[in-house]
């Protein structure tokens, strides 16, 4: 938790340098200079525990922490037709400490897995013109770990209606990954690791709608094909004669998840925002997700936001408990990830937006703190706390 609070003063020095040395621009001029937007630090701690992994075969201690902090740089200019150039880059960090990932040598506190780094950095470059209505994108990503490298890339469109009320978005991501194929200690017959490839691409069509001055909703539709090695290699799998085994998953996956989402301003200082979506996919897995948060101004400068999610899902026709499984099948698991199960995630919100700026930096405008606790039908539970500094 010291880090957390320590990252997020490390940068108020260079948002207090940076603010010192911006010149303010209240005449609404378009400039045709590269600057700095917006900044976003989010720094978050996150917990776990259950009694339910996979790298033990779907028993055993599910212990997680996990602390990561993201910077987000918003970069802005207008070029002299006119056309809105946004550049966003994107840098994060995560350590994490497991006690399950430390069981695949089957020995506590001393195996590579007990603890990791990852970083994911990412690049987004758009071209608005403000006038059409249109704007186009692209992007690149990474993220690395010690036993698994991503790579990816995206391009969107986006046309708003003639009257700017309603918005049109199709995206299309793919990312191309290795797996570094870490097997439990006992299943290993080389001291090496070799590497597996995981493809994924997703495209995805929404579209918004301002219905009212009180209403907006979105529509969203994505189909998400995923081929390759799909299955984690360091998940045991225990049949019913006592053998330990390797989870074998399909290498095949499609996926369809459709959403709605609706915004509803009761007034000038409550909000209402709800959220449903249905999931499907070729693994016999379906499920629903429903969220509602109700952000309330409680005066100029400060708002709570509670929120409460609720999510169930029906079990991948190829999960099965600890010493379930049999010989006779093909694909297995004991991942309670696929399992069926439902869950609850409850928690506040609380945002600060002082007229003069946090700690009187006008430019330092935005403090929010955000907890969530977390219950899953299968024992297991989490909290996650996170803070969001926003400079711009």
């Amino acid at each position: 938790m010291k880090r957390i609070i320590l990252t997020g003063f490390a940068l108020l020095g260079l948002l207090r340098l940076s603010a010192q040395t911006t010149p303010t621009d209240s005449t609404g001029y378009k400039s045709t200079k590269l600057k700095i937007d917006e900044i976003n630090l989010v720094s978050s701690y996150y917990k776990q525990d259950g009694n339910n992994s996979a790298v033990t075969g779907g028993i055993g201690s599910e212990k997680l922490t996990d602390l990561s902090n993201t910077l987000d740089v918003k970069l802005l200019k207008y070029g002299k037709t006119g056309i809105k150039h946004t550049f966003d880059i994107e840098a994060g960090i995560d350590h994490y400490t497991s006690a399950s990932s430390d069981q695949i040598d089957l020995q506590a506190n001393s195996s590579a897995s007990s603890a990791d780094n990852r970083f994911y950095p990412s690049i987004t470059y758009s071209r608005e013109n403000e006038e059409k209505g249109n704007t186009l994108g692209i992007g690149l990503s990474s993220s690395n770990e010690f036993d698994y490298q991503s790579f990816g890339g995206n391009i969107s469109y986006s046309k708003k209606t003639k009257d700017r009320n309603g918005e049109f978005t199709a995206k299309f991501q793919a990312y191309l990954d290795q797996v570094k194929l870490v097997l439990p200690v006992e299943l290993r017959t080389s001291n090496g690791y070799g590497t597996e490839s995981r493809n994924t691409f997703a495209g995805t069509l929404s579209y918004s709608q301002i219905v009212n001055q009180n209403l907006q909703i979105m529509f969203m539709a994505d189909v998400i094909s995923q081929s390759g090695y799909l299955s984690l290699p360091f998940h045991r799998v225990y049949f019913n004669d006592g053998s330990v085994h390797q989870e074998n998953l399909p290498d095949t996956r499609l996926k369809i998840p459709l959403a709605i989402r609706a915004s509803y301003f009761l007034g000038d200082n409550v909000i209402i925002r709800a959220y449903y979506r249905y999931y499907s996919d070729d693994w016999k897995l379906t499920a629903h997700t429903a969220d509602i948060e109700v952000p309330v101004k409680l005066s100029p400068f400060f708002s709570l936001s509670p929120f409460y999610r609720y999510y169930t899902q029906s079990a991948t026709k190829y999960f099965n408990a600890y010493g379930a499984h049999t010989a006779a099948e093909e694909f297995y698991t004991s991942n309670y990830d696929l399992s069926r199960f439902n869950s609850s995630f409850v928690g506040m919100g609380l945002k600060f937006t002082p007229a003069k700026g946090v700690f009187g930096i006008r430019h330092f405008n935005t403090v929010e703190l955000r907890y969530g606790h977390y219950t899953k039908t299968t024992q297991m539970t989490s909290d996650i706390f996170s803070i969001n500094i926003k400079y711009k």
